[in-house]
């Protein structure tokens, strides 16, 4: 399907993974856990390592803080390659999202983008985490909903209904929004259940296999694919014009 993005009037953007590098900054934690404790693995193993135990976490525990989350699913990988995660180690994961470094393009991509459409956050995370994500963006969102807002975790279906109630809250038809998300797993399988056209944007087109994002569960679909998010901005400034 071949979509037109001078047709939409607002964006709700995955933010980790999409906007931030979170497979940097999770194997920023995990990498040298995994030298402590004698693992010789890369950061492409710790992370595939990694992606199941935060899903099943994010899907047992719906109402956990996201820090909880990541501490707890770092527990899970220790026990997947067998090596214990200490109290300490599982803290300073929790505690990482802050340090997580945005991709390069995505401040300048989103300042472009908001001369035309608002950008709401859609995302698996916490408050306080998410306030550190923001000042590394330095661009303002007009609508934040989170799993701390919602009490569960993508792909789950609660944040895209909280996106309904916050559009019609806004002053956008359902039909003048557009999803924006690199995991399929955790954004375009409900996007399409939840009947939303959405933009793929394919970070790891030039690595195979599916790093820190589980392979996804159930059909899916996406209307675009841009390999980095300055190429989205530059395409929807395009037909604008």
């Amino acid at each position: 399907m071949t979509i037109d993005l001078a047709d939409y009037d607002a964006l709700s953007f995955d933010c980790y993974g999409t906007l931030i590098d979170w497979e940097a900054g999770i194997a920023a934690v995990l990498a040298p856990w995994a030298a402590e404790v004698g693992l010789d693995l890369s950061d492409e193993d710790l992370l595939l390592a990694y992606a199941d135990q935060e899903a099943r976490v994010e899907a047992e525990h719906g109402d956990w803080l996201y820090s909880d989350v990541l501490a707890e699913a770092f527990r899970g990988t220790g026990e997947k390659l067998g090596a214990a995660v200490s109290d300490t180690w599982a803290a300073r994961l929790g505690g990482s999202v802050p340090d997580w470094p945005a991709f390069e393009d995505s401040t300048e991509a989103l300042r472009s983008l908001a001369q035309d459409y608002q950008l709401i956050i859609l995302s698996n995370v916490d408050h306080a985490s998410f306030a550190g994500s923001a000042a590394r963006l330095e661009v303002p969102f007009d609508r934040v909903i989170t799993a701390q807002d919602v009490k569960a975790y993508k792909p789950a279906p609660q944040h895209f209904e909280a996106l309904d109630v916050a559009l019609e809250e806004m002053g956008v038809p359902r039909e003048r929004l557009l999803h924006v998300a690199q995991s399929l797993f955790h954004d375009h399988v409900p996007a399409k259940r939840h009947g939303l056209p959405s933009v793929w944007i394919n970070r790891r087109h030039a690595r195979p296999g599916w790093g820190a994002t589980p392979e996804p569960q159930g059909e899916f679909s996406y209307d675009l694919e841009f390999p980095s998010m300055i190429a989205f901005a530059e395409a929807a400034r395009a037909a604008r014009t």
